[in-house]
């Protein structure tokens, strides 16, 4: 059984004057996650949309030092951007899509998505989404720590760092013996 995780596809992270915007590589990908959304829909399997949640002002949050504020609860900058936004509009109330908030890089830390995954028998992790070295790679590395089987579709994720990215992506085949697509 397989998930797909779509993973901080939001205004701030996407549109050019979102607060901490990948821009045009981000754009770029639109399409690509929209079109793996919709098959992994139409197959019934398990969609997730992971999305970075912040609150104004906290001062706790190991982000607020490396990052201006972005994703705050309750801002346009956290709807889910363009196409993929309309796309989770008209399929949100099937049983096999699941929105859930994430406060770290990592889908998994802090959440209920590894209880989401298992009691769906659900083996193989699909990601996509930004950024691709930062919460894309961490969510892989705790799927990878957690015994998941690992799918980047590398058409379909972005970062505002090109190094980066291309980083990750060998890291995702190298280190985490995932598929990149």
């Amino acid at each position: 059984m397989r998930a797909l995780l779509v993973i901080d596809y939001t205004e701030d992270f996407i549109a050019h004057d979102g607060a901490l915007t990948v821009g045009a590589p981000g754009q770029a990908v639109e399409q690509k996650i929209t079109e793996t959304i919709e098959t992994f829909h139409k197959a019934n399997d398990f969609v997730v949309f992971a999305v970075d949640v912040h609150d104004e002002g906290d001062i706790y949050h190991p982000e607020t030092k490396l990052f201006p504020p972005h994703n705050l609860r309750g801002t346009k900058g956290r709807d889910l951007y363009g196409r993929v936004g309309e796309l989770y509009e008209e399929i949100k109330g099937s049983a096999n899509v699941y929105f859930m908030d994430k406060t770290r890089y990592s889908a998994f830390v802090g959440t209920d998505l590894d209880v989401k995954l298992r009691e769906r028998g659900i083996t193989e992790v699909h990601l996509v989404g930004d950024v691709t070295d930062i919460c894309v790679l961490h969510t892989a590395v705790y799927a990878y720590s957690l015994g998941y089987e690992l799918v980047v579709y590398k058409d379909a994720v972005a970062s505002f760092d090109a190094a980066g990215h291309e980083w990750a992506l060998g890291h995702f085949e190298n280190a985490l013996g995932a598929k990149v697509l």
